[in-house]
């Protein structure tokens, strides 16, 4: 990759990259942003459970679940063999991890409050080899990568690894006594297709062409997908989707009052409860509206602007 730095006189000069000299400067770091980088909310460093050192544990508040953080400084360990060993680790001791959690933050969590399919790995370094790229190359794989690089003028940049392959990563263990098959049972990985698996046609349709209406607002919208919906990111959530048999339910992350509405088609939904963010709710079963729709839409995600 290469950034560089406009002038003032419009002229292009190169930024260069400048090394972590630790694991521990990039803990730091990490960890004072945790929620800018992550959307995470930090708990505790340097936790010890068993014979094992956690570097960061965190809770994603979305999913109702625990992220362990690691950070590698050398090209020399091994993710498949580490990332299974922290969720057998957090998945054999899930009481030690909510006793954490209750010690260091203002809210008490109980086992049923907590999704532990969501349950996360993230390794972050300043480089990652391509075997261990491919060491995690699946649809579904149980592990994030995330190499960190800082700038000169105190610019840092997170780039994710995404998987390239269909493949499942159930398929590396036949022995369904062993831990990857008994994680990668307990782990739910959620993608489109999920989302979509037993939708009618006509509501496929309807939501591939709202998804691109939607990704054509600009080129920084990420698409996670969660358990019940599907959010569209720009800082946050700025509208999340859930694709139903029969038709879509919209969710606009705005405050009541704050959605420019002539037509009152966005029902209220600040008193109710409902899976996605945000006090506007809208059923759609077919393109109709759409265009309304769209501009709705839109003004969630000018307001993260």
């Amino acid at each position: 990759m290469k950034l560089f730095n406009i002038n003032k006189n419009h002229k292009i000069e190169n930024l260069f990259s400048k090394n972590f000299e630790t694991e521990k400067e990039i803990q730091n770091l990490v960890e004072k942003n945790l929620d800018t980088l992550f959307k995470l909310q930090f708990i505790t460093s340097e936790l010890s459970i068993k014979s094992f050192r956690i570097d960061t544990l965190a809770f994603d508040e979305e999913n109702k679940s625990f992220v362990i953080i690691e950070y590698k400084k050398d090209r020399s360990f091994t993710i498949m063999d580490q990332g299974f060993t922290y969720l057998s680790l957090m998945l054999n001791n899930k009481s030690d991890f909510i006793l954490e959690y209750n010690e260091n933050c203002s809210k008490n969590l109980k086992r049923d409050d907590i999704d532990w399919s969501q349950s996360k790995v993230i390794f972050i370094s300043q480089n990652f080899t391509d075997f261990q790229k491919q060491s995690i190359n699946f649809k579904d794989a149980l592990f994030e990568l995330w190499e960190i690089k800082k700038y000169e003028n105190g610019l840092l940049v997170l780039i994710p690894y995404k998987s390239t392959s269909n493949e499942s990563i159930s398929t590396i263990s036949k022995d369904t006594n062993d831990v990857v098959s008994k994680i990668a049972k307990e782990i739910k990985i959620y993608t489109e297709e999920y989302h979509l698996e037993f939708v009618f046609d006509n509501v496929k349709e309807l939501y591939f062409t709202l998804k691109e209406r939607i990704l054509n607002f600009g080129n920084d919208i990420e698409i996670v997908y969660r358990k019940f919906y599907i959010a569209f990111v720009r800082k946050t959530n700025f509208v999340d989707i859930e694709v139903q048999q029969k038709q879509i339910k919209v969710s606009i992350n705005m405050i009541k009052g704050e959605l420019d509405d002539t037509r009152k088609l966005a029902k209220d939904v600040s008193t109710i409860g409902h899976l996605g963010n945000g006090d506007y709710q809208i059923n759609i079963n077919s393109e109709d509206d759409l265009d309304y729709i769209i501009f709705l839409i839109k003004q969630s995600y000018k307001n993260q602007e």
